[in-house]
């Protein structure tokens, strides 16, 4: 369930640092600003996700947020994978996750992760990231909730990893999805109430 621990420590928490650091970029404020949207954090849920740069009515801010979001996650994987082992590899692509989600720049007031969660799966086992972005979308096109859509993806993701051959990868597919789903957890208290908006609507 786990890759062999052949990174010596000092070096795993040098790789789990800069994971950390570069998922802690908040893209969506940047470019909140860059396009001249005033502070993302003051603005509709003051996350600083692509859904919420989305609400500014910017669309290509929202699109680079999104791309940006999920890059990040995949770079440190992908770094981590050229220069390291592959428990350096899945350290660096967690701690991005945490990064993102618990930014030091933002008093550890980040986003819900999931664009970086599905970037760093696809850079990690890309038909692991693929089957993860399909269950996502299928379950957004059929439901019309989008944290929904990324709840079942997480949930699944290490079901997928099982069935695909990568049951390395379980255990921290595991801690990606409970993560996932205690920064959703506004959300699923909506989904219980039955009071979360669909795709599309105010």
């Amino acid at each position: 369930m786990t890759p062999d621990l052949i990174t010596p420590p000092a070096a795993l928490l040098i790789w789990g640092l800069a994971g950390y650091l570069l998922g802690s970029i908040p893209f969506g404020i940047v470019l909140a600003r860059v396009f001249g949207l005033g502070d993302l954090r003051s603005i509709g849920s003051g996350n600083i996700g692509a859904t919420n740069v989305l609400r500014t009515g910017n669309k290509t801010a929202a699109a680079l947020t999104l791309v940006l979001d999920g890059a990040k996650g995949a770079a440190a994987v992908l770094i981590a994978r050229a220069l390291a082992g592959e428990d350096a590899v899945q350290l660096a692509g967690l701690m991005a996750f945490l990064g993102h989600c618990f930014p030091v720049w933002l008093r550890f007031k980040g986003g819900k992760g999931v664009a970086t969660f599905l970037g760093l799966l696809l850079a990690y086992a890309f038909p692991l990231g693929l089957a993860a972005c399909a269950t996502w979308l299928a379950t957004a096109l059929i439901l019309r909730i989008s944290s929904l859509s990324a709840l079942v993806a997480a949930a699944m993701a290490p079901i997928w990893a099982l069935l695909l051959g990568r049951a390395d990868a379980t255990l921290m597919l595991i801690v990606l999805a409970l993560l996932v789903f205690i920064r959703h957890r506004p959300n699923i208290q909506r989904l219980l109430a039955g009071q979360e908006p669909k795709i599309g609507k105010k």
